[in-house]
């Protein structure tokens, strides 16, 4: 079958080389795939991953075998997920548990752009940051899969005030996403125009981008307020803090990476999310946003795409 490793992506033509087919295991479907969500993580294994690793961890497409006992999923049934490696391919092996079913009226464009952005804002939203009906959430790089998913469930779940930080071409899809405030970080100090806001503060911030932005966060963080550092874009080396600010504030700090989570504990945020979230998704109420789609031959360039940061919302290859 066709596919896509570090090692033939850096190398002269498109990057398609032939592998074996994958064998599923008991509890896995073996899936074609129709479309891939392209992340950030794809492109850090391309400059770090092992060379014969298939690139790609999120999927959407059609079940050809069911090796589970789940009988939700039969042959032909349609399904997007999260899998460790291999999406960037034309079949991949998708642990049962971790399938979502796709609602008759999405695409597989859209449905490939929501199990890894949407699985990584409702851990941090509601599994870590305990998000409570109306409290203020600031959302970093609020126009990125993962920030446009977050502004999103919080207004639909929670019902929450969002602030959301973004360049000024990205304001337009935060604010369509449900974003309350918008600010520009390249010109604003973001801490002060939250607190301007609301004066109470941010009671959870998702953050992105790491160092540069960590005292501001301090800053603005509301007493009992929850930050959820999910990326170090900006840096990971702080040289100086006062700890007694985290302590005052009663401050909790909490540091998350989905990718490298158990197979059981994606399984269970998988099931939460769905249970929370199919109904929201079929009528419309959540709705991915797609920023580009790219053929599968060209899987280079829509990673030198993202790695340029152009993209508003997700970057989805088809097959």
């Amino acid at each position: 079958m066709q596919a896509i490793t570090k090692r033939s992506i850096t190398g002269e033509g498109n990057g398609i080389i032939q592998v074996p087919q994958p064998i599923p295991k008991t509890g896995e479907l073996l899936i074609e795939i129709a479309a891939s969500g392209v992340n950030r993580l794809d492109l850090n294994r391309v400059a770090a991953g092992t060379a014969d690793l298939i690139l790609g961890v999120e999927v959407a497409g059609v079940v050809l075998e069911n090796h589970s006992t789940d009988p939700h999923f039969v042959p032909g049934t349609r399904v997007a997920g999260i899998v460790d490696a291999g999406g960037y391919a034309q079949q991949v092996c998708l642990p049962a548990k971790q399938a979502l079913l796709i609602p008759e009226s999405m695409t597989y464009v859209d449905a490939a752009a929501i199990p890894e952005n949407y699985l990584t804002a409702y851990q941090a939203l509601i599994w870590l940051a305990n998000l409570q009906v109306g409290e203020t959430v600031l959302v970093h790089a609020g126009a990125s899969g993962v920030g446009l998913a977050a502004i999103q469930l919080a207004k639909t779940l929670k019902r929450a005030k969002v602030i959301a930080t973004a360049s000024p071409r990205k304001h337009a899809a935060c604010y369509a996403a449900g974003a309350d405030l918008v600010i520009n970080y390249q010109t604003t100090d973001f801490a002060t125009a939250v607190h301007d806001y609301d004066a109470h503060g941010a009671d959870v911030i998702l953050d992105f981008i790491g160092a540069s932005y960590f005292q501001q966060n301090l800053t603005c963080a509301a007493v009992d307020g929850r930050h959820i550092l999910i990326s170090t874009l900006g840096g990971n080396q702080v040289e100086h803090f006062d700890l007694r600010l985290i302590a005052d504030k009663r401050l909790s700090l909490i540091g998350t990476l989905l990718s490298p989570r158990s197979n059981a504990y994606k399984a269970a945020l998988t099931q939460a999310f769905a249970a929370a979230t199919t109904r929201l998704f079929t009528t419309g109420q959540l709705k991915p946003v797609i920023d580009s789609y790219f053929d599968f031959a060209n899987t280079k360039a829509a990673l030198e795409y993202m790695a340029a940061n152009r993209n508003i919302g997700k970057i989805i290859l088809t097959h």
